[in-house]
């Protein structure tokens, strides 16, 4: 008991607290889309995360709240998330909540890979052994005549790239930013750009009927990202990060309680392909960061 009272240790709790919201986001998210329409529920989503950062951290932070050095870099951020946010909504639409969130798991490595190429970052050997196992699982899930090999397949394609800069760039401004702050714009920044969409799209009846889950999708999205802050701020990247897989084990265990959703044998076997490239990619993180202090 004493380890979960420490600081590393509560960071570890509150990974893992994140990583079951988002699970619960993308079921709730699987479950909305049938009765209401997508960019009324994504406007949704980042108007609650504005409007509830800011009754939580402006009594706090007061006028510091606004305060940012990097305007343009928030509107970028917020963008990019946004769009990472679409492609999950709409792809969760076509795909079984566990295969789209081990594919999505390799967000971790491509950001890797981009930040060798923008960045100059080395990428050791291993790293990229790491990343091809990685993609034969992700082959093993999406193969041909499998549960989930269609068109669909191009939404978390599309957001593994998007979500990839948007780690880049998060990495490479995260220390001229307060957390909070940035919270509050990428909520603000998602809701300012789905407004005109939003109307265009906006159904009464349907938010009315079925307001509660509106609110689901606002709460776990908000409060996922708000215990990652949490988390990251009593623990270090390197310890959290393969904490980060346990999402999978939950969206497998949501898309069976909410949809009778079961992977098949190959994409068990892909998924724990995934899965395993991933803590594998984190661990050599921890063992090159422990070998620079030494």
């Amino acid at each position: 008991m004493a380890f979960w009272r420490s600081r590393q240790g509560g960071g570890i709790l509150l990974i893992m607290v994140a990583t079951l919201s988002f699970a619960l986001l993308d079921t709730a998210t699987k479950h909305a889309t049938q009765f209401a329409p997508v960019l009324m529920l994504l406007w949704f989503r980042y108007a609650f995360q504005a409007v509830v950062t800011f009754a939580l951290r402006f009594p706090v932070q007061k006028k510091q709240l606004f305060a940012t050095p990097n305007p343009r870099f928030q509107m970028l951020r917020g963008a990019l998330l946004l769009t990472t946010s679409m492609c999950s909504f709409f792809g969760l639409m076509h795909l079984p909540v566990a295969e789209f969130t081990a594919m999505v798991m390799l967000t971790p490595m491509v950001a890797t890979l981009m930040a060798a190429i923008t960045l100059k970052n080395h990428v050791t050997h291993r790293r990229w052994w790491l990343m091809l196992m990685g993609l034969c699982g992700v082959l093993l899930v999406v193969r041909p005549g499998g549960q989930v090999f269609g068109w669909a397949l191009l939404f978390p394609v599309l957001l593994v790239s998007t979500y990839s800069w948007f780690q880049v760039l998060t990495s490479r401004l995260s220390g001229d930013e307060n957390p909070y702050t940035t919270h509050f714009y990428t909520g603000l920044v998602g809701a300012v750009l789905m407004s005109p969409l939003a109307i265009w799209s906006w159904d009464t009846q349907a938010f009315l009927a079925h307001w509660p889950w509106f609110i689901a999708l606002g709460f776990f999205g908000t409060f996922g990202h708000l215990m990652l802050i949490r988390a990251f701020n009593r623990a270090s990247a390197v310890v959290l990060s393969p904490y980060l897989y346990t999402q999978i084990a939950f969206a497998t265990l949501m898309g069976w309680l909410a949809f009778d959703h079961i992977p098949d044998a190959w994409a068990w076997a892909g998924i724990a392909v995934i899965a395993t490239s991933g803590v594998g990619n984190a661990l050599l993180s921890v063992k090159e960061i422990t070998a620079k202090r030494q």
